[in-house]
């Protein structure tokens, strides 16, 4: 019984320690679903090409939109921030910033920006789908499966009850 209860034991320690190397080996081949992070304001360059020094404010925020953070602190600047996090591709950060002075841009600090195609280009790889294979059907294919006969039109049954409809336009004048 004793010779038992000490091959039980053994087993059992051999099952954990053999657990504990597959419960390694999951989280390197599946891995969780993260949904992609869209944080602040996409400024393209061709909305920063459309800023012109002297502009109010009011035009800017019509350009590129409510910035991201205004500070109480630093009234005469907007700053817009974007980020982009998603899974398998590097995160997209940029900043711009504008600068007023007595209610009219001054001046404009930006990293390097995408133009609108190349940030709608990169969004597109981002959730690329395979392309699917042509639906094409040799003649061989095509003959396994002839076209059905043509069957006569039978005139459809009137309706019980219903002789005829109105016509849809009053009658044209003669």
């Amino acid at each position: 019984m004793a010779a038992l209860g000490l091959a039980a034991s053994a087993m059992a320690l051999v099952a954990c320690s053999s657990m504990d190397r597959v419960s390694r080996a999951v989280p390197e081949v599946v891995t969780p679903f993260r949904m992609d992070i869209v944080q602040g304001n996409v400024v393209t360059r061709e909305q920063l090409a459309a800023l012109q020094v002297g502009m109010p404010r009011a035009q800017v925020q019509f350009i590129l939109g409510t910035p991201l953070l205004i500070s109480p602190f630093h009234a005469q600047r907007w700053d817009y921030t974007f980020t982009l996090q998603s899974q398998g591709f590097p995160a997209q950060d940029r900043h711009v910033t504008v600068y007023f002075k007595d209610e009219r841009l001054e001046r404009i600090e930006a990293d390097p920006l995408p133009s609108e195609a190349d940030f709608v280009g990169s969004l597109r790889k981002h959730h690329e789908v395979p392309a699917s294979k042509p639906l094409q059907a040799s003649e061989a294919d095509l003959a396994k499966y002839p076209p059905p006969a043509a069957k006569a039109a039978a005139p459809a049954a009137p309706l019980p009850g219903v002789n005829s409809y109105p016509p849809l336009e009053p009658a044209a004048a003669p």
